[in-house]
């Protein structure tokens, strides 16, 4: 993290030519190039539609924000209902729900949100351990008008552990649809890295998720950092992450949105690091450019500020 940063100058400066040079400070690491991550042909790939010159690379009403980025405003100061009305006053038009309904109820929680001018449209929901279970989540997505349900993690060293998920997952994934709701997966690094006996867990995963239930949301400073860490992406991560969108069956729907320091790799507001952002959404457009820090580099509040504007900013 980097405390006491300006962060209205690096905005400033994120979309200047000085990005240029910081990622070129990152690219001199030395590579094996992007590879293809899955196993047999990849997919056809997927091209985002054509804008004019100079028009938003990201529609504002696209642009949402990951609730755990707010954690320690939401539990803290200024509390829960003053940090979501600060996002409404940024401009954000949703939000994607983690951290629970903070003592309300879905339907109270949706009547909030209702009062603000925000939608919760997305959340994160582990993998549920009960039909009961698996009902109570949907209901409460249905209630809060959600579109998505998203799995936010998992992980094994155990080749059988992945596919008994994705088991999982592909049937939750049919009672959602049953339901209205689409249903995703969220990558960390370690789906890229992890060896599972020749292959990884994101090869297991794309390879045993239904396309036609379970769609991704992929993080991009995850998949930045898996592409570097395993040295299939460290000459040109962006090119890394396109290719993982490219090769998968499942469509990317959703990105989790947020920049990493080249210096050491710590998560970024965006705009403070090196990721090429432009160069991913115009390979791949989504549903969903939900904004992400899980370390804030000054407050949340300023890291929800920078964020929006940076994704406003951003042009053909």
């Amino acid at each position: 993290m980097c405390f006491g940063f300006n962060g209205e100058a690096a905005l400033a400066q994120s979309l200047g030519a000085t990005r240029l040079t910081r990622r070129s400070a990152l690219r001199t690491a030395g590579a094996l190039g992007a590879g293809v991550l899955a196993a047999g042909a990849a997919a056809p790939a997927a091209h985002a539609t054509p804008k004019p010159v100079g028009a938003p690379l990201v529609p504002p009403g696209q642009i949402s924000i990951q609730l755990w980025t707010m954690r320690a405003a939401l539990d803290g100061d200024p509390g829960f209902d003053e940090s979501l009305r600060h996002l409404a006053r940024i401009g954000y038009p949703k939000v994607e729900q983690a951290l629970g309904y903070f003592g309300r109820t879905a339907a109270e929680l949706r009547a909030f949100y209702d009062s603000i001018g925000v939608s919760a449209t997305s959340s994160h929901d582990g993998i549920a351990d009960s039909e009961e279970s698996l009902q109570t989540k949907i209901d409460n997505a249905r209630t809060l008008g959600q579109s998505f349900l998203v799995v936010p993690y998992l992980d094994s060293p155990h080749r059988d552990d992945w596919k008994r998920w994705a088991e999982q997952m592909n049937h939750e994934a049919e009672a959602a649809r049953s339901a209205g709701l689409r249903y995703g997966y969220h990558n960390h690094a370690h789906e890229f890295t992890t060896d599972l006996g020749g292959v990884t867990p994101w090869q297991v995963l794309t390879s045993e998720l239904d396309p036609a239930l379970v769609h991704l949301e992929l993080d991009l400073y995850w998949a930045v950092r898996g592409g570097i860490e395993s040295g299939r992406g460290a000459n040109d991560p962006e090119g890394f992450a396109i290719d993982v969108i490219r090769s998968a069956p499942q469509a990317v729907l959703q990105y989790h949105v947020k920049d990493r320091h080249p210096e050491d790799g710590d998560m970024a507001d965006l705009g403070t690091g090196h990721i090429d952002f432009a160069r991913i959404f115009r390979a791949h457009a989504v549903l969903e450019y939900i904004v992400e820090n899980d370390t804030p580099d000054v407050t949340p509040q300023q890291t929800a500020d920078v964020g929006y504007r940076y994704l406003r900013q951003l042009s053909t």
